[in-house]
């Protein structure tokens, strides 16, 4: 296990010094100059030439690497070139609300689509079974931006059930805060849920028709205290593989859905550079995201050995 979750790290360190890599460089030969966005296009060659070797623009783009991503070890991700504001407290206050908007869409999602999936694999072909596939295929084709417009048009604005749009703060109204994220966690969690409803009730009739099942009904269990006792912690790694995936889908998510219900994210933050092309606070946000996606990709790998101790020689 030490072995395995050694590698898994530094698989995790040397992905995540590529991430840095690609972030800086894509942003780095983008068309545009952070001085002339100071200055404006008015601005003198000298004035321009000055701007640049105040901010370090001037020097190779090696050295300009380096002293990023030294800061970014040290908790520094820069200044932005539009507000003047330092990046890292930006993107560390609206973590505040892109984190528990995904974790509350995953857990949403989990809530839903695991007991379905298994309820329609154990009754394979029968209306049980016809009714959650029917759904979770309507759900595939409901896009989460839609399913938002739709929660805002009736359950906010026609009957008044839940905020359109907003966020108090956690601190001002914790309550009203959780209530301000429901309608978008619900979103999200549709179209994620209808997947994952399909990869479970996958897994698991795949497990059903395996050699130990067969065994243990043999043995006098049904086919519903077999699927309980030996079926699912088989059919847990591909659920866990695509819960993985869809957690850093949801983070990717909610760059969308924080612009229909105006919420202070990091997506909603993230559009907001691009737009102003303030670029390193466009670096900043996107090495985060990534860093993230890296952790949940690391922390499902940590998770494998434990549900399946064979994982743990590969």
């Amino acid at each position: 296990m030490l072995v395995f979750t050694v590698r898994r790290l530094v698989i995790f360190a040397v992905s995540l010094w590529a991430a840095s890599v690609v972030v800086f460089v894509v942003l780095s030969v983008l068309p545009g100059d952070p001085a002339t966005l100071i200055l404006g296009t008015q601005a003198t060659p000298e004035a321009l030439a000055a701007v640049r070797a105040e901010l370090g623009l001037d020097r190779p783009l090696v050295v300009q690497y380096v002293d990023w991503l030294g800061g970014v070890l040290t908790g520094d991700l820069g200044t932005s070139y539009i507000s003047g504001l330092p990046v890292g407290p930006q993107i560390v206050d609206r973590l505040q609300v892109t984190i528990p908007l995904a974790a509350f869409g995953i857990a949403l999602s989990i809530l839903g689509a695991v007991p379905a999936g298994i309820v329609a694999a154990a009754r394979h072909r029968r209306l049980a079974d016809t009714v959650i596939s029917t759904a979770s295929q309507l759900g595939l084709a409901v896009p989460a931006f839609w399913a938002g417009l739709m929660f805002v048009t009736f359950l906010a604005v026609r009957w008044r059930l839940f905020p359109a749009g907003g966020f108090p703060g956690w601190a001002e109204d914790f309550w009203g805060s959780v209530r301000a994220l429901v309608l978008p966690a619900v979103s999200l969690a549709l179209v994620q849920g209808a997947i994952l409803t399909r990869y479970v009730r996958s897994a698991v009739l795949e497990v059903l028709n395996e050699d130990f099942i067969r065994t243990a009904r043999a043995k006098g269990l049904t086919r519903t205290a077999a699927l309980w006792r030996h079926g699912l912690r088989n059919a847990a790694i591909p659920v866990v593989t695509i819960l993985g995936l869809q957690l850093a889908a949801l983070f990717a998510g909610t760059v969308v859905i924080e612009s229909v219900f105006v919420l202070p994210g990091l997506g909603n933050l993230l559009l907001q550079a691009i737009t102003r092309r303030d670029l390193l606070l466009v670096q900043g946000a996107a090495f985060v995201i990534a860093a993230v996606i890296l952790v949940v990709n690391l922390a499902v790998d940590l998770v494998y050995p434990l549900i399946d101790p064979r994982v743990r020689r590969t």
